[in-house]
């Protein structure tokens, strides 16, 4: 069914928060725990669309999932019996492509369809490739479909053409499976990276350097399952806290991780927004008055400031005081979703597909809006929380591919959200 939000804007977002389980960092644990030979739990298992797709495209290939639907996963990996990712599915979410790890360490070959998901940009598997060559995988494409085969397996030291967290990733799982040392250099270093790395010693390997830029690997023949918590959500965090800012609100944040904010907090501060930490694991977010205190916010690699932000970042800075460039290096689609917050009144000027000038404060008005992506359909619903009147959003199934009860969670704040399907009036 295709549904959409009604939000009524103006309310101050209060109240307190936790996280869920961090995305990209359940959507790799759970073809991690393929690569065992026994059950593995997982807990704080984010309830989104994403990862049900997952849990069905590991289904698919024979293991068996129970707790679908809840917080906690069992995943028993004994039937695997395929190791052909199935292509419909695959299309729906990029992070199909990781289960490929898992199957050549297995069974020596799979058979990928190329991933889909959020359309923000040209995002290559050219690195994945480059890396599974190095080790001794042969990649063939016939068909439209990638048929790998791993039958010479080599350990070497291994240096990454770009700091891809998803080939990271791969790369830590297909050496997990050796018994020699794999040398892995140029790595992506974000949290998900550690959370996976701490998932794969608890089955029995040996990781050293996750989250540094260079991962050292030892392996074991044979893995074992295990009981894994998914680290929470840290740019869901950042999202609740612009939402807070941009609506005068008092949020206090749960499941914080200081580590994990040292950027996001540095760019919400030198946009105004002032917070403070409650013990080791709340942050809050204080009433704040919005000035931009510099003029150019951009992405970079961790532990710069996530591109899976820069989205809810300009719908703080069209609420806050200033003129700032704000640009997004990696995905040349990222910024195109600026049109509804144009629409809605903001002032934004689009210099080129990574880049947008915004000037603020403006007065955003309620309308009629579509998400094109995940982050994306969040930001329209944060711009909706802050703009005058009624908004509608359609095609929300983008936006709960990646954030948990949605509705639920920004009711509990005070928001006023409503979910509907696209055929009942408003």
């Amino acid at each position: 069914m295709v549904s959409k939000f009604i939000v009524t804007g103006g309310n101050k977002l209060k109240g307190t928060i936790k996280l869920t389980g961090n995305k990209n960092s359940a959507l790799k644990l759970i073809p991690a725990a393929l690569l065992a030979e026994t059950p593995t739990s997982l807990t704080n298992v984010p309830i989104i669309q994403d990862v049900a797709v997952m849990v069905e495209l590991v289904e698919k290939l024979g293991a068996k999932v129970t707790g679908k639907g809840t917080n906690s996963l069992v995943i028993d990996p004994a039937g695997l019996s395929s190791y052909e990712i199935d292509p419909a599915l695959s299309v729906k979410i990029r992070a199909s492509v990781v289960l490929a790890a898992p199957l050549l360490a297995r069974f020596g070959k799979a058979v990928v369809t190329p991933p889909g998901g959020d359309q923000i940009g040209e995002r290559l598997l050219d690195t994945h490739f480059s890396m599974m060559r190095a080790i001794g995988i042969e990649v063939k494409r016939e068909n439209g479909k990638y048929l790998l085969e791993w039958q010479k397996k080599k350990a070497k030291n291994i240096f990454l053409e770009e700091a891809s967290v998803t080939a990271s990733e791969m790369g830590m799982m297909l050496a997990s499976g050796l018994t020699e040392p794999v040398r892995l250099e140029d790595t992506a270093s974000e949290p998900h990276i550690k959370d996976l790395a701490e998932f794969l010693v608890k089955m029995g390997g040996k990781i050293a350097g996750a989250g540094t830029g260079t991962i050292q690997i030892e392996g074991k023949k044979k893995l074992s399952g295990c009981e894994h918590k998914v680290s929470p959500d840290y740019i869901e965090g950042g999202t609740f806290a612009i939402a807070s800012a941009i609506t005068g609100g008092n949020v206090v944040i749960e499941d914080y991780v200081p580590e994990h904010y040292k950027m996001i907090l540095s760019y919400l501060k030198n946009m105004g927004v002032e917070s403070k930490e409650l013990g080791e694991s709340k942050l809050e977010i204080l009433p704040s008055k919005l000035i931009a205190k510099k003029r150019k916010f951009q992405t970079r690699p961790w532990p710069g400031f996530p591109t899976d932000l820069m989205s809810p970042f300009i719908v703080l800075a069209t609420q806050t005081a200033g003129t700032i460039l704000c640009h997004d290096w990696m995905y040349e689609w990222r910024m195109f979703f600026v049109d509804d917050l144009i629409s809605m009144g903001a002032n934004i000027l689009i210099a080129d597909p990574h880049r947008v000038i915004v000037s603020g404060p403006t007065r955003l008005m309620g309308d009629f809006l579509y998400s094109k992506d995940i982050r994306a359909g969040m930001s329209l619903v944060l711009a909706a929380l802050a703009a005058e009147g009624e908004s509608e959003i359609a095609n929300i199934e983008m936006v709960e591919r990646g954030y948990e009860k949605l509705e639920e969670r920004l009711k509990g704040l005070g928001a006023k959200i409503v979910k509907k399907s696209s055929d009942e009036q408003i």
